[in-house]
Parts: C-alpha cells; structure tokens; sequence
C-alpha cells in the first residue's frame, strides 16, 4: 500500500509489510493533550510561572538579600513565602495536567482489531498506524480516519453516530466504493489490498475530504462519503472494515482541537502592569532616601559616628553609601508587594472553584453531572464577560423534535380549551389524548387536543388525507426488531416527529422497498407504489413523493417551506391559503418550525410522459442537476392545499430565560453554526434571541456589527469559529465565553478568553477542552451571574485591602528614614516584619475574598444589571490602584506622626521616658494591626462565623506573640533573636499609649467612613440600592411573587424546518440502503394482509426523548436591539 498527500512538496508514504513489522513514515495514532511530561515539568512550568512580573521581582529581591552589604532583612523573609507560591502553583498544574495524562492514557489504551500477519489481532488505538485495516463493530468508537473498505449492509453502506464531532445525534450514512465494497469480510482478499491513496494533507474540514484510490489500475474518487472519522461511533451496522487513512493528531477530530494555551485573566495581566508601576514607585523612594543618605553622610555622618556610633569600616564616599543604602531600602521597602499577596491569590481561586464543584444547584440529576471548574485561574474573568459565542446543536438545543400543532383543511389543532371555550396553557399536568386504541403507537409520543382524533375517527377526509401524506412523503427507514415495536431511522429529527405523529394517529409507516410504502392505515395494511421522489435541497426547500394507491391513482404528496408551496397552489386554494397563513403566522409566533402540506392528482398520459424524460435526466452527465431541477418545477404546480405542520425543536430546558437574563446582564451572544440559516434563525426566535422589535441589520463592513447584542454566523467551520472569536479578543478586547458540546466547538472554545463544555451524551471533547463543564446551558447564567459575579466582586475588593494594607505597612519605613539619618533601620523588628503578612493580618482577607458578597444568590439573577460593574472593570483598576495606595500611604503617615507627636515629650507614670525606639514600634505595629483589622471589618459586606473567628483571632495571635517575644522564657531559650524583655509589657501597660492607639486608629478610619456614607447616600451604585432593598425585603418577609413566563410573540413566519440530507431519496430509490432478509413482497398493490415486519429489514437509529421538566419563566423589558445574520 501506498499513501501520499496531494500537496507541496509532495509526501510520499511506503508502507512495508514483513511478518512481524509495519513500518511507516506519517503519525502514530498516539495523542497528547497534556502539556508536561516528566522532564519537561519543571522548567517549563518554572518559565510560565516566572511570566508573572511579581515571581520575577521577588526573585530578584532574594538576590539582593544574598548580599551582605545591602541586606538589612534575612534571606529566608522572601525564599520561604516565594518557594511557597512556586510550589503550591507547581503542585495545581501538576495535578490539572495529571488528569490531562491520565484522558490520554484511558483513550490510546482503547482496544482495536487490526489486521496483522493475515489475521485479526486486538492491538491497543496508539499502535495503530497509517495503511492498518481495522475492523470496526457496532456501538464501537473509531479509532482514527478510516476509509471504509466494505460492510455488513448492503452495497457498502454503514451508519454513524458522529454526536462527538458535532453534537449530533441523528445518524450518517457512509457508503464504501464499489469495488472496495466486494471484498466483504473475506480477511484474505483484505489483506492482500494493496491499493494506493493520494490525498490531501491533514486538516481540520470536518465535512470534506478530496482523495484517489489507486487500484487494480482504476482511480476512483473518494470524498468525505467514504470516511469514518475518528469519534464517531459505528452504529445499525453489524461490521465494517476500514483502512487508515489519518492517525493521532492527524486526524480531524485533533486537528480541530487546537493547542493548549495558557490563559491568564485580565486582572493577572493589570497586576503585572501594577507590579512594574510599584517597582517604579520603589525605585523612587529609594532613589528618594538614598539621595538622603548621601547629604546626611557628608554634612552629619561624620561628627555622628565620633560621637554615637562607631562603623567598624568606614565609608568615606558618601555617594557610595548612598548607592548601598538605595539597595537596603529596596529590599526594606519590598513589602509594597508581598509575595503573601500571591499565596493568598491561588488559594481563594482555589476556594472559588470548589464552591463551583459543589453547587446543587448547578448539578443535573438526570445525568449524574455536576459543574465542575477544570481550572483555578480564571474565576474572576467569569465576572467580566461581554460575549458569548454558542453552539446551536446539543448546545441551546436538545436535537429533539416534537409534533405540536397542525392546521389542517383551515382548523388548528394542537390547542386546549376549557368549557368556557378559554384557551389554556398545556403543562404537564394536561390529559394527553389516549392512543391506546393503536397496538403500534409510540408510546411516547404526547399530544393533548383530542378533537383531532375525533376527526380522524370521524373520517374527515382532510384528516386522514394529511396524515397519509405524513407516512408517505419522507426518507425514514423503518427497523421492527420485536413484533410491534418499530423504531424510525431518520436523516434529519424533523422527519422522525412527522412519521411519528402520523403514526400515532393510525397511519403507521410500516416497511419500505425500493418500489412500495407500506403503511397501515387505521389497522389496515395498505401498499403503495412508489414511483419517484423528488429530493429535498437547500434551494428547492421542499420534498415530493409520486405514489399510486391500490386503486391505480398515481398522486404527488409534497411538504415544504410555506413561501415556496404557496406559490405552486391551484387559484381554488386561495381562501384555505388564506386561513392556513394566518395559523402559519400564530405557529411561527411561538417559536415552532413549520412545514406546508400540499398534494396533487395526475393525469395518467402526463405522467408517463414525465417520467420518460425523467430517466431521460437521470442518465445524463452534463447539465443533470439544472434538467432534474425544470422537471421537478413542471410537477410541482396546481397542487391541492392540505394545511400545515407545527415541530417544537425542543430546547434545552431554561435556555430561553438564560439568555433573557444574560441579555438583561449587557452580555452580546452571538450563535456560531454550522447549520443553514433558516434552522439557526428559527432557534435564535424560539429561544428570544430574536424578536420582532428588533432591526435587522445586514453588515457588509465597518466595526458597528461589533456593538450589536445578537449575531448569527451559519454555515461555519470549526476553524473559521475560532476566527470570529479571535476577531472579537483583538478588536474590542473583551473578554469572551465559548459554549459548545462537540469536537467542532473545540477550537472556539480553546480561543476564547473561557472556555465552557456542555457535558453529557454528545460527546466528551469539548469538555476535555474547556476550563468550565456543566449538563445544560441553562447553568451558564449562575456560573456568571452568582459564582462569576461574587469571584470578582471577592476578588476586587480583597485586592484593594491588600494593596492599602501593605502601603500602610511598608510606607512607615519611608517616613521614618528621614529621623534615622537615611540608615535603612526598619520601625519594626524583624519577626514583625516577617509576620505581619502571613499570620497577623493574612486570615481575615482570605475569610473576606472566599465568602464575602455584597448581594445574595437569589438577587444576584433577579438584577442581572449587578454584573456590568465587572464588565466595565470599574472594581479594581489603574484608577481603584491609585485610589487604595493613597488611602495606605495616609494610613502609614497617620500611624507613624501621631504616636511619633505623641510620644515625643510622652511620660510614663512614674515619669520615666516612654520614647525609646522599642516601645515606639509596638505601639506604631499595634496600631496598625488594629486599624488593618477595623478596615477589613468595614469592607466585608457578608459576614460569618469564619470572619468573626479570623479577625479577633488574629488579634488574639498578634497580642499572644506579642507578649511572648518580650517575655522573659523566651529569652532565656534565644537571648540573640529576642533581647527586649518586657517591652510589651512595660508599653501596653501605659493609658497614654493605649490613648495614640486610639487616636491613630480613629484619624485613620473617620475619613473612609464619612466618604463611603457621603457616596452611598448622594451618588448610591446599583448595588446600593440592592443591598438596601435587600435589607427592607428581609425586614418585611415579602412574598416572592411568580415571574411570568416569557412568551415570543412573532409574525415572521418560520422556515423550512428540515435539517436534511440531499440525495437520500436516490438511495432509498435505488435499494442500496435496504437488507433483504426474507422472501420478496408480492407484486399486488391491493390492499394487503400484513406483509410481514420480517419481510425488509430497516436498521435504525433515533431514540425520542421527552423532556417533562417545567420551564420557568423571567419578565424582561422590551428593548431595540440590532441584529446581524
């Protein structure tokens, strides 16, 4: 066998067969999806950690602390808080990238039959390689790109369920060449295949494939027909047998999962612009103080040391002092910028993404599938989200059709009234029509207006003319594997409901052939012939069928788009098409996808002679399509209107309401599809992204599409997907959210800022690829307007202590070096410094950023405007930064002049000087601890018995280590490290001291009360006027009252409701896709005995599911929004 890919240069594989080898040039089917091995762990996760400006920083910090001369800190205050981060972040990647290896080794680990040495070997998936022949059986997954040799059906045909790629649930039809398909299950014939493949290179088109087969000196074409992709399960099809034609991350399903990246959110990249703007800051200040100590070196330094203090080297350069001393306070002045700060960061995202993991109400118990977060670093971004690009299949829908209503000879059906004849609303609790009349129902079909069965009991011509119709004109296969219980393979969900619902009501469609229909009318078996079908495309928008009953009556059934049927009606339908408009009109407001129903008697002699030039047609190679589609045009007129169809594509449950609120939230989503535009737009109406009032807006160019609130793309790739995504990122720089469920979501959802994978029976690649996964897209709206909004509200507002903390901690040192002669002596002793961040004052900000929330849940979704704060980044930025940093540098002048003014000429009480530089820095420390702990009380919104516990806990800890530093015990056990016994004591014991503390803490904390009562009373935001009305609401235990359901209320009338397959109707037509089990159905088109459910045996594919889980519902305002499709 010989592969080469049609590209430049050319790439040629050979492959050589030897009783034990199978070599081969192109990619193993192995994949990777982790980004570390164990070699590579630790630098590369060291280069990415050491991205972030602060690690950098700190790093540079602890070499500066090396150096003896400069260094008036010990070195372990910064090795040990920075080995903490790196290894704490270290041991988070680790673990995320274990589960990456442990997906991949599950996945390559998989068991394939290959053919080996001229017999079938169980090989595990990474061993398979390019030129393999695999046998495939049903309900396995296929192991890479496969063409499709041969197969248990007949003429080379297997079915696929392709729900990993696309979401899709409803079955594909893949057919094997010809002269492929004859080599059956023979294992010599196969392998001794030695055919050769020329075709393109790997990419990521999952709907095309151009390639040769090169055999027994013939080419023949091969297309994305022939293929079965990797992710796609094998299904109805007993065995198939395929060659390898694309392997591991060749294949397409890799291919458009893209690379790993490293996300980061934007409040990681504004604190690494903060960190440089500090840096700056530092070098200021130091720049600042040791131009200080240069003038107080050479106009005091001297006459100081003769007289007080002795160097035992001396410096007689006092610009070279000064440099050292720039250095000292460098390294003093670092706690501008903990490396605390960090530690605290990873543990409350940490936090954040538990309490994430372990919402009820984000769990859906049908599936046993919790929310889970698959990444610690992006919460916050969650709270700032601007767009959303979703998905459509599987994503906003369930791929799941319903018969809801029909109009039938100008009377609706579908519709329940009470006596009064009030129309009422159907819910669960609504009676259903009973069908137990009909042994061959479905017994999960529900339809609840019972005078549509009464008419058919009636026998209203009309009625059972439109379902006769319903059962005839349409693709589906049947499949009876048990007497009675028939299950329909259908091209497209559409059709399915529409054979379903006639079924149900007496018309069963019962077997097929390539020449009959057999249908059981009301118990009575009924053949058709079947004499032509008219094939749906995307251009026709409709499907015919040419039938003659058992009376000889040959007759055209068709059902399409109303704007096209409408125009091929006999002038006597004019008033019927009137009525039925109208109801068309009613339908399409409720968001359901229609179809028109009309048919035709024919004249003997015109059709004979039609199709004469029929198979005229068909024979044809040039101009085919272009004749077929006039001599469709001829038949389809001066047809007889019957009425019209009304299919609910079932919706995801909460879909509708979601987007109504995450709308409300100023949150623009746009519908990325590969679907045609007429399903897409019928969706966005169901689903209220869509309304009436809305201007539609078609944009050739410029930038004005960026700002509208709802987009539609159709017809898109999976790469050109990322494309719109990446666009939005670069051009408006907003954070963006991809949703999606399948392989072709992938790419959109690695590109975006946060990626989300709807996990459950389509399909597991997108949720191997997304940094959030829940059941339902629903659960979006309390991911980002609870958990996101409160992650970035906690995230903010614990940011801006921080930074006021420190500047309050650290600016002391500034000011106190101009009454130290610029020595770089610290206020603080050493084990304060060292303390102050990770033990005094670290819990209470934590306990703050993890459970702190200004409004709860339940008004968090009732007033999504709360969340545009996030949007607008108007919590925490350059602007908040400044803001904060001032409000510390006032706090550390405060508490450095007022006990420095206080205490000045102060006494003890037996008047002994209190001044002494010891008993100054435990009042200047105890003061800040005090007024850090009375700040962080002020700004937490919500508290709990956790807060409580931190802050006068750590109170009680700074007091306890305190006194016990100063005690004489340990002094006795380290006389070095704690010389000043009973500082503490002899300080904390004086009124006076206690009276700065006091004052301090009040001059401190006066101003930020009167200007946050100042603001919230004269300029209150959104979330003060919630928390107020929070408040009152509490006080006054109000009734919730019930929301009311939102209702579409739309005259634009909905299209062509098929998702379908051009060119099934030929293969139904010429047998292909048919098995022969038994002996062949008589010739008769009489009325028939039953001809037997074992006579034509159909596989099937499609599982009806009825989603019985009440909606409820979210009162909106009307706004004008433009939309692009």
């Amino acid at each position: 066998m010989r592969f080469s890919f049609d590209c430049e240069p050319l790439v040629q594989c050979q492959l050589m067969k030897t009783d034990s080898l199978l070599f081969c040039l192109f990619q193993d089917n192995h994949i990777k999806t982790s980004k570390y091995n164990i070699f590579t762990f630790l630098p590369i996760n060291l280069f990415e950690q050491f991205q972030r400006v602060a690690n950098a920083y700190f790093l540079f910090l602890l070499i500066l602390q090396l150096i003896p001369q400069v260094s008036s800190l010990s070195w372990f205050t910064t090795i040990v808080p920075l080995a903490l981060v790196l290894t704490i972040t270290a041991v988070k990647d680790a673990t995320d990238d274990y589960f990456r290896h442990k997906s991949d080794q599950q996945v390559n680990s998989r068991q394939s039959q290959v053919l080996l040495s001229g017999r079938l070997q169980s090989e595990q998936w990474m061993n398979v390689r390019v030129g393999d022949i695999i046998k495939l059986e049903n309900n396995q997954f296929v192991a890479a790109d496969l063409l499709l040799l041969s197969s248990s059906e007949p003429y080379g045909l297997s079915y696929v369920e392709t729900a990993e790629l696309d979401g899709e649930t409803n079955l594909k039809v893949r057919q094997a060449l010809t002269v492929t398909s004859e080599l059956g299950a023979d294992i010599h014939k196969l392998a001794e295949f030695d055919g050769e493949v020329v075709c393109e290179p790997p990419n990521n088109k999952l709907d095309r494939f151009t390639g040769t087969l090169l055999w027994k000196d013939g080419k023949f074409p091969l297309d994305n027909g022939k293929l079965l992709l990797r992710g796609c399960v094998l299904r109805n099809t007993e065995w198939c047998f395929g060659m390898v034609i694309f392997a591991g991350l060749e294949t397409k399903l890799m291919q458009n999962c893209g690379r790993t990246t490293f996300k980061r959110t934007s409040i990681d990249r504004l604190m690494n612009t903060l960190v440089l703007w500090i840096f700056g800051f530092l070098m200021c200040m130091g720049i600042i103080l040791a131009i200080g100590n240069s003038v107080w070196e050479k106009s005091v330094g001297g006459n100081f040391r003769k007289l007080y203090l002795p160097w035992d080297e001396v410096l007689s350069d006092a610009f070279f002092s000064g440099f050292l001393t720039f250095w000292s306070y460098i390294i003093i002045l670092n706690t501008v910028v903990p490396i605390s700060l960090y530690v605290s960061v990873e543990v409350i995202r940490l936090g954040h993404s538990y309490f994430i993991n372990w919402d009820r109400r984000m769990y859906q118990a049908q599936r046993d599938t919790p929310a889970e977060a698959r990444t610690t670093t992006l919460n916050e971004e969650l709270g700032q989200v601007e767009y959303i690009f979703s998905d459509k299949t599987g994503t906003l829908t369930q791929n799941i059709m319903v018969f809801s209503k029909c109009s039938i000879n100008g009377k609706i059906y579908g519709e329940v009234y009470d006596e009064f004849g009030h129309k009422l609303e159907i819910t669960e609790k609504t009676p259903c029509v009973d069908f137990s009349f009909n042994p061959l129902r479905d017994r999960r079909f529900r339809f609840h207006d019972h005078s549509l069965l009464e008419a058919m009991k009636l026998d209203e011509t009309a009625v059972r003319e439109f379902f006769r119709l319903l059962a005839l004109c349409h693709t589906v296969m049947p499949e009876e594997k048990m007497e009675g219980e028939l299950v329909y393979q259908a091209q497209s969900p559409d059709e399915g409901a529409l054979v379903t619902a006639a079924r149900n009501f007496g018309f069963v469609f019962r077997a097929r052939t390539p020449e009959t229909i057999t249908v059981y009318e009301l118990g009575k078996a009924v053949t058709y012939q079947l004499l032509a079908i008219l094939d749906f495309n995307n251009v026709r928008k409709r499907m015919s069928v040419i039938v003659r009953n058992p009376q000889g009556r040959a007759r055209l059934y068709c059902k399409g788009a109303d704007t096209i049927l409408f125009d091929r009606l006999e002038p006597a339908s004019e008033e019927l098409l009137c009525t039925t408009s109208e109801h068309l009109n009613e339908f399409a407001g409720e968001g359901l996808r229609t179809l028109a129903l009309a048919y035709r008697d024919l004249d003997e002699d015109f059709f004979q002679g039609w199709m004469q030039r029929l198979r005229e047609a068909c024979s044809l190679v040039e101009k085919r399509e272009d004749l077929l589609a006039s001599l469709y045009e001829e038949m389809e007129r001066e047809m007889t209107l019957l009425g019209a169809t009304a299919i609910e594509d079932k919706l995801e449950q909460g879909v509708a309401e979601t987007i109504a609120c995450l709308t409300l939230a100023s949150i623009k989503i746009w519908v990325l599809t590969g679907d045609k535009m007429e399903t897409a737009i019928n969706i966005a109406y169901s689903c209220n992204m869509l309304r009436d009032d809305m201007n539609e807006v078609f944009v050739i160019s410029g930038h004005t599409w960026f700002g509208l609130r709802t987009v539609i793309c159709c017809r898109v790739t999976p790469l050109q997907k990322a494309q719109v995504v990446e666009l939005v990122k670069r051009r408006r720089r907003a954070v963006t959210l991809a949703i999606g469920d399948g392989a072709n979501d992938v790419s959109m959802i690695k590109t975006a800022h946060i990626g989300v994978g709807i996990s459950g029976q389509e399909g597991m690649q997108a949720v191997l690829a997304s940094d959030y996964s829940f059941a339902q897209f629903r659960h979006l709206q309390r991911l980002l307007l609870v958990h996101g909004r409160w992650s970035y509200f906690r995230m903010c507002n614990f940011l801006c202590y921080f930074f006021y903390k420190n500047f309050a901690f650290t600016l002391v040192h500034f000011w106190f070096g101009f009454f130290c002669g610029f020595s770089a002596q610290t206020v603080y002793d050493q084990w304060f410094i060292t303390l102050f961040n990770i033990v005094y004052t670290s819990l209470p900000v934590l306990a703050m950023g993890l459970f702190d929330q200004d409004v709860n849940e339940k008004n968090s979704i009732r007033f999504p405007k709360l969340y545009e704060p996030g949007q607008l980044n108007l919590l925490f930025n350059k602007r908040q930064f400044f803001l904060c940093s001032l409000q510390g540098a006032y706090t550390s002048f405060t508490l450095f002049f007022i006990p420095y003014g206080a205490l000045y000429h102060g006494v003890r009480d037996d008047g002994a000087n209190v001044t002494d530089q010891q008993s100054f820095a435990v009042t200047i420390a105890t003061s800040l601890v005090i007024v850090a702990s009375v700040q962080i009380g002020l700004d937490t919104n919500y508290w709990t018995a956790i807060n409580h516990f931190y802050i006068w806990g750590s109170l009680a800890v700074y007091f306890s280590i305190l006194f016990a530093m100063h005690s004489n015990g340990i002094f006795g056990i380290f006389p070095s490290q704690f010389p000043f016994i009973g500082t503490a004591r002899s300080s904390l014991s004086q009124p006076v001291v206690w009276l700065v503390i006091l004052l301090t803490t009040v001059v401190c904390v006066a101003p930020v009360l009167v200007v946050r009562f100042l603001r919230a009373d004269l300029y209150p935001t959104q979330t003060d006027k919630v928390r107020r009305w929070q408040l009152a609401s509490r006080r006054q235990h109000p009734h919730e009252q019930g929301l009311r359901r939102v209702r579409r209320t739309s005259s634009r009338r909905s299209a062509y409701a098929f998702a379908h397959q051009e060119g099934y109707g030929e293969l139904i037509t010429s047998g292909r896709n048919m098995r022969f089990t038994g002996p062949a159905p008589e010739s008769g088109l009489g009325s028939t005995s039953d001809p037997g459910p074992h006579t034509w045996k159909m596989h099937s594919s499609s599982s009806w599911i009825e989603n019985l889980l009440k909606k409820r519902g979210l009162t909106t305002g009307s706004s004008t929004d433009d939309t692009v499709k």
